[in-house]
């Protein structure tokens, strides 16, 4: 994978709205996006007096696009997402930062049935299976080369010692279209967040060798991206956005809650999905096409283990995972460094959540990131 080409980049602050106007935050159709619908549906930013507008989007894709022109003021977004556009962004850099994270782990590899039936199970029999037939390059989906997907499937072929760069071809595709172009046989596997691995399982054409907390667990995937525009010129809707997303995050991470949070995301009408896949990795089991896994604790971790915070060890884990993975070319690692610590922010974190969290009182256990 060609590493991403960083410039100087030509500031530019991302056109806000007056004041008057709600706050506009995108997401994409995911089981993972819960803690939004939930505090739309609970009326927890109404509590915060903050007014919200919801934006479901495409892809990736059009978040970045959209929060790098003011089109949102915010979006529920891929772990990586935010640094790049502090580097470069055709030529364009955009303030982003990240001062809430939603979520740990919630994604699976899932792979086609032929590959099951080719005799595939894990990394190294894959390996055999590319060997065996040269003249084919088999194609695994990622949502974008930014996520923690891209960082899993790359992680998860270099341990049955495949090349993700020579021995497979890599694709980004949208996760509402992974399922699709699995069944149509376009590509023989991706990784992605729920609902579509369990999705692809139920249809019967797809299985999951591993999940999340199998390959990096604790890993973080899912932040808020906004701008420094946005938490500075509207810092009390951005403090109101932050408290409502850390209540619902609490709720949601509670499993005598999930049952409700199936519900809320079924009739917000945002997920093309039945009650039984939302349940799998929510409630459970999640069933992986070959055996279900009976305990989902630790699918997503919504509050847990501290999750929530943009710590500058998470802006570490992420800058670590871009070099080692091509993102980065080597010599950029003294700016990356110091523009990472200025898009994860702690301090904001905490100016708007410290005294809620005093009367939540998490348990918080501390988690070893794996960085090489």
């Amino acid at each position: 994978m060609a590493g991403m080409k960083v410039s100087k980049p030509t500031l530019r602050k991302p056109m806000t709205a007056s004041r008057h106007k709600p706050v506009r935050i995108g997401f994409i159709a995911l089981t993972d996006c819960a803690p939004l619908l939930v505090a739309d549906a609970l009326g927890l930013f109404v509590k915060q007096g903050v007014e919200v507008e919801l934006s479901l989007e495409i892809g990736w894709a059009t978040v970045r696009e959209k929060i790098l022109y003011g089109q949102l003021d915010a979006a529920h977004s891929i772990v990586g997402l935010g640094l790049p556009l502090r580097l470069q962004q055709n030529g364009i850099s955009c303030p982003a930062i990240v001062p809430f994270v939603f979520s740990l782990n919630g994604n699976a590899i899932t792979l086609s049935m032929d590959m099951w039936r080719r005799g595939v199970r894990d990394a190294a029999s894959f390996a055999k299976l590319i060997r065996s037939t040269p003249q084919r390059l088999f194609t695994l989906g990622i949502v974008a080369q930014t996520s923690s997907h891209n960082f899993l499937m790359r992680r998860w072929l270099m341990s049955g010692g495949i090349d993700p760069n020579k021995d497979v071809r890599l694709v980004v595709l949208p996760p509402t279209q992974m399922v699709g172009a699995l069944s149509a046989g376009l590509i023989d596997g991706f990784c992605v967040s729920d609902p579509w691995n369990s999705l692809a399982v139920s249809r019967g054409v797809g299985w999951c060798p591993v999940i999340s907390e199998d390959l990096m667990p604790g890993h973080p995937d899912k932040v808020l991206v906004t701008t420094e525009t946005f938490a500075d010129e509207r810092k009390v809707e951005h403090d109101g956005v932050l408290r409502a997303l850390y209540e619902s995050c609490v709720f949601c991470d509670k499993i005598s809650n999930r049952e409700q949070v199936v519900e809320i995301i079924l009739s917000s009408g945002y997920l093309r999905a039945s009650r039984e896949i939302l349940r799998a990795a929510l409630v459970g089991p999640f069933d992986n096409g070959v055996k279900p896994r009976e305990d989902v604790e630790s699918f997503y971790i919504f509050h847990r283990d501290g999750a929530n915070q943009p710590t500058h060890s998470k802006g570490a884990w992420l800058l670590n995972e871009f070099l080692a993975h091509g993102l980065i070319p080597p010599g950029m690692r003294e700016l990356a460094a110091i523009e990472v610590k200025k898009c994860y922010r702690p301090d904001l974190y905490h100016a708007a959540i410290d005294d809620m969290a005093a009367t939540t009182k998490p348990v918080v256990k501390k988690r070893k990131l794996q960085t090489t």
